[in-house]
């Protein structure tokens, strides 16, 4: 959680910098950026996290399986190469249709859009391997790491894109020009980290066609699921791009940025706890599965609403003292407010996905998101046209705490039965229902003029309030509590 904080950090810290420098309408082509790597990243075709998986299975044997472990990185990462060729060459062929076709753009040239979005393509096939190689630490449990590694990195490549646009361009292209450059360095880095901590093994690594069909079945669910999910996620930006102005985009796209750093808290929990669930799946340890299952799902409520609900009670405040712009906050605030409510929903269902994917099993989660994707796209369009930004995100929060509603108890059912009631009331109502009481007062009691500094102390307070009653009333982290207390 450090090291994805201190990444979510630097890219939020630097918002208000890249309006400043570069502009709003800059900002909203950023966000295009962002949208469009989500896209791109389907063509992963479930790799990483086959490759993860199959780390974090094949890690259960030790050495004995090092040989297999090196077969299997350098089989998956070859095809992931060819990928990346793949995209570049992509996009550098609809650069310019992207940029005079679909964006609305009043101010930025098509010849600056058009190298802007080519420069994209080179980023995005640059972090994607990235991604890969990160992957495999996960699943050889080394999040330590990884994370420091993430850290610099994240460091270089943000640090840095400021100071490019500060000192030495204040122009889009620039901006996407350095983050080439780190993109690059990233991807030899990363891998260069993942092969140095693989087990050693008498052979060398060799591309193995047999293997990457044996990999194939759980790879080719995950590319389907995955292309769904990031559909389900990323298509109100799709949308947005085409029927609102790039401005306007913008806006809501400050908004998701802060609600979608509620992952920091999300990703880092689920990566921990998904190869464990691997192990005991694999080992057969019923009672260890529903321990370590029911720890994350608290763990997950514990740590995720007070900041998610945080957010849609102090959404305006909290987006003035960021911008240090009431316009902007104005705007953006009720938006915010329900991405993060929505990205809350979401959280509670990334557990039991880990879950699924321990015991392999991808078929549910590849049916709600096709009926989720089939419902999405006429609805999206209508809220759009009716009520703009505001209408997009509702529709986040309604196919969120649908998921929720429908999909748990079936999971539940299959692979810990019985375990359904508990997770409802002990894993999630429990430490919500507390967290909701304690913010829903503070928001009330919110004094209605004071200074930024002051709402700022007033919110820590209160969120801090919140995390610590959600966590008093749940059991695992109660257990913690007392046990650091005592001791």
């Amino acid at each position: 959680m450090l090291g994805s904080g201190w990444a979510a950090f630097l890219s939020l810290a630097f918002v208000p910098l890249y309006i400043h420098f570069l502009g709003l309408e800059s900002y909203g082509l950023i966000g295009f950026y962002v949208t469009l790597q989500v896209l791109f990243s389907v063509l992963d075709m479930g790799l990483t996290t086959t490759l993860s998986r199959e780390m974090a299975r094949l890690s259960a044997a030790g050495n004995a399986a090092a040989q297999d472990m090196r077969n299997v990185v350098r089989t998956l990462e070859v095809v992931y190469w060819v990928l990346a060729v793949f995209i570049i060459t992509a996009v550098v062929l609809t650069a310019d249709w992207i940029a005079t076709s679909w964006l609305n753009s009043n101010r930025l040239p098509p010849d600056v859009l058009g190298s802007s979005i080519t420069l994209m393509g080179v980023v995005i096939a640059f972090r994607m391997p990235y991604g890969f190689y990160a992957g495999g630490l996960i699943g050889l449990q080394r999040q330590v790491l990884l994370n420091g590694m993430k850290s610099a990195i994240e460091t270089f490549r943000n640090g840095g894109g400021v100071i490019v646009i500060w000192l030495v361009s204040p122009t889009i292209t620039a901006f996407f020009t350095w983050h080439a450059i780190a993109g690059v360095i990233a991807a030899i880095l990363s891998r260069m980290v993942l092969w140095r901590s693989l087990p050693r093994a008498n052979g060398r690594a060799s591309f193995t066609p047999s293997l990457f069909r044996q990999l194939w079945s759980f790879g080719a669910g995950m590319s389907a699921i995955s292309l769904l999910a990031l559909l389900l996620v990323e298509l109100d930006k799709i949308i947005l791009s085409k029927m609102l102005p790039l401005d306007e985009l913008g806006y809501y796209m400050l908004a998701s940025t802060v609600a979608m750093g509620i992952n920091l808290i999300i990703v880092p929990l689920v990566l921990a706890i998904q190869p464990r669930l691997t192990q005991l799946v694999a080992g057969g340890d019923v009672t260890g599965l529903r321990q370590i299952y029911h720890m994350g799902c608290q763990l997950m409520t514990v740590l995720v609403m007070p900041f998610a609900l945080g957010l849609c009670f102090f959404s305006e405040p909290l987006l003035r003292i960021w911008t240090q712009n009431a316009d902007i906050a104005r705007f953006s605030a009720p938006v915010l407010s329900l991405l993060a409510l929505g990205t809350a929903m979401n959280a509670m269902m990334n557990i039991p996905y880990a879950l699924q994917l321990a015991h392999g099993w991808t078929r549910l989660a590849l049916i709600t998101t096709s009926i989720s994707v089939l419902v999405l796209v006429p609805a999206l369009i209508v809220m759009i046209d009716k009520f703009g930004v505001i209408g997009a995100a509702s529709i986040w929060v309604v196919l969120n705490a649908g998921n929720v509603l429908l999909t748990l108890p079936i999971v539940h059912a299959k692979f810990l039965r019985g375990e359904y009631k508990h997770w409802l009331l002990v894993d999630f109502l429990r430490p919500t229902c507390v967290v909701l009481a304690v913010l829903g007062l503070g928001r009330f009691f919110m004094p209605e003029e004071t200074s930024m500094t002051g709402e700022a102390v007033w919110i820590a307070l209160w969120v801090t309030a919140s995390l610590f009653v959600g966590a008093k009333v749940t059991p695992v982290t109660r257990s913690y509590i007392s046990r650091k207390t005592a001791g």
